[in-house]
């Protein structure tokens, strides 16, 4: 993939007025410095089956968790401008490894498989559970977690399992809720309070929630700004 012409983001006015905490400390540098990061070059790494197939951890890294169907590949998309870097389907299950992006050098995205798929065969779960769980455990570069939510549901106990395995592993993470443009503002704002609530429960969870859409391009700025902060500087 070449670098390309920063694609123009409308604000969505649906979730205008919901409190997010993250874009509060956000200045207009910090959106400039993540627009340019997200401008680099991103490449498809590799898609891995196996722990011996993901890359040497030689750039810091950021990994997209969530259910099936949330909407990881979706923001990955958005995040870096391209329609179709990361693959998107509408069936539920359908990343069955880690996918790695380099992001310019500066930043590796890694695309987990989604989790909470019952219709998967019983053996393939298995198999990308135990590949994402030794990934999350053992990568020593990775930075955070977003762990995807969607606005329409809320945290779930799948998604409260994950959160409790990474509490445990000592891995920060933070809560993105995806897909705001789907759910009005009322409720989205009771969704922001209830997860925010839940986290002071989760001592690796990031504070701040971010919201996003991947669809109408919500929140992309600010969380290009946080995952800037995360990145090789130039």
């Amino acid at each position: 993939m070449t670098p390309r012409a920063e694609e123009r983001v409308v604000p969505d006015n649906n979730i205008s007025g919901v409190n997010a905490d993250d874009t509060n400390n956000v200045t207009p540098d910090d959106i400039e410095a993540g627009r340019l990061l997200f401008t680099q070059a991103c490449q498809f790494v590799i898609g891995c089956a196996r722990l011996d197939q993901v890359p040497d951890m030689t750039l810091p890294e950021v990994a997209f968790a969530g259910r099936s169907n949330v909407g990881k590949s979706s923001l990955i998309n958005a995040l870096v401008g391209h329609k179709a870097l990361a693959r998107t389907s509408n069936t539920p299950g359908r990343t069955q490894q880690i996918n790695f992006f380099d992001l310019g050098g500066r930043l590796m995205l890694a695309d987990l498989p989604g989790y909470g798929y019952a219709r998967a065969p019983k053996a393939e779960v298995k198999q990308w559970t135990g590949l994402t769980d030794a990934y999350l455990e053992g990568r020593a570069n990775l930075r955070r977690i977003l762990v995807l939510v969607d606005s329409r549901h809320g945290i779930k106990d799948n998604d409260r399992s994950v959160m409790l395995a990474l509490d445990k592993a000592a891995q920060p993470y933070q809560v993105v809720l995806t897909k705001c443009d789907k759910v009005k503002v009322g409720p989205l704002q009771d969704r922001v309070a209830s997860a925010t609530e839940e986290l002071k429960k989760h001592p690796a969870a990031h504070p701040e929630i971010a919201l996003t859409s991947s669809e109408k391009g919500t929140g992309i700025p600010d969380l290009r700004a946080a995952l800037r902060a995360l990145a090789l500087p130039t």
